[in-house]
């Protein structure tokens, strides 16, 4: 008899404990359906439209504007690169995705499974700059390995039978958009046959699929029991979590279970209620001196820390392995107090103290209640590395202006990010950061909230 055959159908606190648990766990699945309805086209690029009710997947769409407010359906978006996103399903067998020389320029495709982990990475962190082509395969997939993806790197071992990809390339502002389009128009997923087959000039068929999913749908129980038990069809758990998730039928959760009943429904119900507030509210992380907020360091995926999965799933999902990109937050000021656009701060980085990156920095702007870009007179989101017209200071280090309120001085404006009348939080983005921002030894400074207007 096994474990948890063994364990007594849980009743009362002890179910509605295990909703809550199983919210936590599953909402990464529930995440993605909704992703992947609101994000897969309609139409190729070309017009192409999809079959009535239907979306496009193991196709590239790429974002050809820099995002500014209103125009994300990703939370926390960045502001400097263009995207490049494919939902990818390798039910029908193995798929080649090829990428462009880019000459040097940073890029990175973050592969992501159904459950949200950062499994792979191409880009010049591992894979170079140069043109190449991978192979993904799915789980278990036992083929011959066609000759060309010996190479390290160019065989990706997908955990799961869906894949979500989202690329990254980097724009040093609206002058240079025509260029990065055309690296853009390089990127292309095939199945393998017609990779093999080298068609030349002719465009992969992306597949046909139904979403069924409405990605604005409350969460209901009933909505939510739904999606993770079709994306747990799809895709099952490893096999070290197969013993924890048949526990969760119980609340009528697992590809097995269909309606729930009335008790699991109620629930369910109240769990979302209780778990959903909880993850937006909470911080996790390592909280420096500084106020700044050091997310834990996810290195190919979470493991079995399951709540920082879900917190990342509400609120970033997407994320790249640390080692990539790392994004610390500032949600108050150097006291400890909320950021409120009805105050003014300082950033001010001494001399020889800007983010240790390899590859570039930014700090971006975000309201607190949706998690999205803040619209301003300035059209300005991010200040980071490759904004123009910064001033330095005297000696040589970078004061940033950070208020509602347009500042005074010629100085002070070149330095503005603008912040929404009321609560926001900062990103500082760090692509390939150096080891001592990932191991916290690099004290990011505070922000100095200004009290009057003496102050300088």
């Amino acid at each position: 008899m096994t474990a948890v055959a063994a364990t007594a159908p849980a009743t009362g606190a002890g179910l509605q404990a295990l909703a809550e648990e199983a919210v936590t766990w599953a909402y990464p699945l529930y995440e993605m359906r909704r992703m992947r309805a609101a994000t897969s086209p309609r139409r190729t690029e070309a017009g192409q439209a999809a079959p009535e009710g239907m979306r496009w997947c193991n196709l590239f769409t790429h974002a050809r504007q820099l995002l500014r407010a209103g125009t994300s359906r990703v939370v926390t978006p960045n502001n400097d690169t263009l995207y490049t996103n494919a939902w990818l399903d390798l039910g029908a067998g193995p798929l080649v995705i090829d990428v462009p020389d880019t000459a040097g320029r940073y890029y990175v495709l973050g592969l992501l499974d159904f459950y949200t982990n950062p499994f792979a990475h191409i880009g010049p962190r591992l894979t170079g700059t140069q043109a190449r082509s991978f192979l993904v395969t799915a789980p278990g997939w036992t083929g011959t390995l066609p000759a060309g993806f010996e190479a390290p790197g160019a065989h990706i071992q997908a955990p799961t039978r869906w894949l979500w990809v989202i690329g990254r390339i980097l724009v040093d502002g609206p002058h240079d958009l025509a260029a990065v389009h055309a690296l853009q128009n390089g990127f292309s997923v095939a199945p393998l046959a017609d990779w093999l087959a080298g068609q030349a000039g002719v465009a992969p068929a992306p597949r046909a699929f139904a979403p069924d999913c409405d990605p604005q749908a409350p969460a209901t129980a009933a909505h939510f029991a739904a999606q993770v038990n079709a994306a747990l069809r799809e895709n099952p758990p490893p096999a070290t979590q197969r013993e924890l998730v048949e526990r969760f039928a119980a609340v009528g959760l697992g590809s097995g279970c269909t309606a729930l009943d009335d008790g699991q429904a109620r629930a369910l119900q109240q769990a979302l209620d209780a778990v959903l507030p909880r993850l937006r509210n909470a911080q996790s992380g390592t909280t420096q001196p500084s106020g700044w907020v050091l997310p834990p360091l996810v290195l190919d995926g979470f493991g079995s820390d399951y709540l920082t999965r879900a917190q990342v799933a509400l609120k970033y999902i997407g994320m790249l392995d640390g080692r990539e990109a790392v994004y610390p937050m500032a949600w108050t000021d150097a006291q400890g107090r909320p950021l409120h656009g009805g105050a003014r701060y300082r950033l001010r980085f001494a001399p020889e103290q800007l983010p240790p990156v390899q590859a570039f920095w930014s700090v971006t702007m975000y309201d607190a209640r949706n998690y999205m870009l803040v619209d301003n007179p300035v059209d300005r989101y991010a200040i980071g590395d490759r904004t123009p017209g910064l001033h330095r200071d005297a000696d040589g280090g970078l004061t940033l202006h950070i208020q509602h309120a347009r500042p005074e001085g010629e100085a002070a404006q070149a330095n503005w990010l603008p912040a929404p009348q009321g609560d926001f939080y900062l990103c500082l983005r760090a692509y390939l950061p150096r080891p001592e921002l990932l191991d916290g030894r690099h004290a990011l400074p505070p922000l100095q909230r200004l009290d009057n207007d003496k102050e300088t």
